[in-house]
């Protein structure tokens, strides 16, 4: 690959090849104060590449390559190659993760207790956490979730924030000072803009915490909670999980301690506020 970027995000450590130089000054930046792999030695290999030598110049096209990858996925613009390069980094950890249960979750952390957040695209799980990051929690993550299924912990994952649409400008109000990525226009989630996590989010990535609470949110309805019992929570969780299947016995007991010993709520929430103050509620 003409240039290079190497990261380590939580316990991963990443490799990010390109055609382009574009994407790969887009993540220095972004990722300036992120440490590199240990060792120097990445866990995965992310390639963004041209698919036709001349797609490097004419109407630029990015294809998502690397050690796992997607047959036939349609490659994006040139524009959205940041984006292309968060998309082969949690492609990565999806398809090839084998040290800890993945979740595909929001986490937050304070005093050494985690929340969950996991729900369908559009939950809002991930602007919950992002806010909750401004009023002084810690963000683990806003993608994955890590269990380790030795010991039950949360390990974090505390990549950069994809926010869609109209949270973007909640989150720049709510973070003036917050450093933002270049707006990702018109993709197939909308327009799209990364927000760097906070530095206490980042000095602390390798610190894992206990799991609290596991919250189901859903926004857009009136206020409501239940809580929801052990064996709901399981099979939701299977479902949010990338490789409970691939761990095999490992990833069903770590999922079965997980929900037989942390309480589980859903949430509806009209606003963001709201939201907010029913799981510090619950935390």
């Amino acid at each position: 690959m003409r240039h290079v970027f190497s990261v380590r995000i939580g316990p991963a450590g990443f490799r990010v090849g390109s055609d382009w130089r574009r994407p790969i000054a887009e993540l220095e930046n972004l990722y300036r104060d992120y440490p590199k792999p240990e060792d120097g030695v990445p866990d995965f290999t992310v390639r963004l590449f041209a698919a036709r030598p001349w797609r490097r110049f004419v109407r630029p096209a990015v294809m998502i390559g690397g050690d796992f990858t997607i047959p036939d996925a349609a490659p994006l613009p040139l524009d959205l190659g940041l984006l292309a390069a968060e998309m082969g980094m949690n492609l990565q950890m999806a398809l090839a993760q084998r040290r800890y249960l993945l979740l595909h979750a929001s986490c937050v952390e304070r005093n050494g207790r985690a929340v969950l957040m996991t729900g369908e695209s559009g939950a809002g799980k991930s602007t919950l956490a992002a806010l909750m990051m401004a009023r002084g929690w810690r963000l683990m993550g806003d993608e994955f979730a890590l269990v380790d299924p030795e010991t039950g912990l949360i390990h974090g994952f505390p990549r950069l924030v994809s926010l869609k649409n109209e949270s973007v400008a909640v989150m720049q109000a709510a973070l003036p000072q917050a450093r933002f990525g270049p707006p990702q226009l018109k993709t197939p989630k909308g327009d799209i803009r990364h927000l760097v996590p906070d530095a206490a989010s980042i000095a602390a990535m390798a610190v894992p915490a206990v799991a609290a609470h596991i919250v189901f949110p859903r926004f857009g309805l009136e206020r409501a909670i239940r809580e929801v019992p052990p064996a709901e929570t399981f099979v939701r969780l299977t479902q949010a999980s990338t490789n409970y299947v691939a761990l095999g016995e490992r990833g069903f007991d770590a999922l079965t301690r997980l929900v037989t010993s942390v309480p589980a709520t859903a949430i509806d929430y009209p606003d963001a506020a709201t939201a907010i103050r029913q799981v510090e509620a619950l935390a």
